[in-house]
């Protein structure tokens, strides 16, 4: 009889999974997802992934030599959200005596160390847990959007006076203004001072704020903040195109109305 190990070592889990009683790597695994990715929920997991665009469930490159980690099953689940927190991931794992032991994976000593020990292999029926973190340096924000397990693309609805309206795909942790820019640009109807931002909350409220534009500036939360999948830029018109609108609306009746006397012949209808 083999024990059960009272405690559990990412290093080991490594060194196991090499030996000749280990599991073959091409079975497929049964996993649950759930917290800050974007597609939460049970998969099959095999082999090697790949992401996609945020929300989109990642593809298989195929072959199935590589055994399921973390980052590969992340991957598959769309990616994680920009507010993931990537140092308090959790393993819970069904140990055979019944319990549930819980391993710790910090995917930040990841990138930053290179300790591919937190890319742990995964065993059938674990569940990954992607907590959501309280704040993010934005350094430490651009160095996530740029890893693997991060989306290829992030989708924004530009509205509004811009010269091509509609959802833009742009890349993670990309500023509002390179948003913008990615959109056309302003219309000349455009009120170029501020845009308004709408953005769903992880707590599922929505807020709105007006942000004053500044192309000159750097990246910056007050000016040009990075902006987050299904993000809402709305772009008004300026206030003269506005006016210019509001003339149109009363004069547009006047003129017809005046149309009716430009010619002899419709003087002359008027009075029959």
């Amino acid at each position: 009889m083999v024990p059960t190990a009272s405690d559990v070592n990412l290093a080991d889990i490594s060194l196991l999974r090499s030996t000749s009683f280990a599991p073959a790597e091409s079975e497929p695994l049964n996993i649950t997802i759930i917290g800050e990715v974007f597609r939460p929920g049970p998969y099959t997991v095999t082999g090697s992934a790949r992401t996609g665009e945020a929300g989109r469930p990642g593809g298989s490159d195929g072959g199935g030599s590589v055994p399921p980690t973390v980052t590969r099953a992340i991957q598959i689940a769309g990616g994680i959200k920009p507010l993931a927190n990537v140092r308090q991931i959790e393993i819970r794992r069904r140990t055979s005596d019944g319990l549930e032991r819980t391993l710790g994976i910090d995917l930040w000593k990841l990138l930053r160390e290179g300790d591919s020990s937190q890319d742990t292999i995964l065993q059938d029926g674990d569940t990954i847990f992607v907590p959501i973190a309280t704040a993010l340096a934005p350094e430490e924000a651009a160095d996530i959007a740029a890893a693997s397990f991060s989306p290829d693309t992030i989708g924004v609805n530009i509205v509004g006076e811009v010269r091509s309206p509609g959802v833009v795909e742009i890349p993670p942790n990309t500023p509002l203004n390179q948003a913008l820019f990615a959109a056309g640009g302003f219309t000349n109807e455009a009120s170029t001072g501020s845009v308004e931002l709408i953005r769903l909350n992880p707590n599922g409220t929505v807020s709105r704020r007006e942000i004053e534009i500044d192309f000159a500036g750097g990246l910056n939360e007050e000016t040009n903040p990075v902006l987050y999948n299904n993000d809402v830029i709305l772009v008004g018109r300026s206030t003269l195109s506005k006016l210019s609108d509001t003339l149109d609306t009363v004069l547009n009746p006047v003129g017809k109305f005046l149309t009716i006397f430009s010619t002899p012949f419709n003087l002359f209808r008027l009075f029959e």
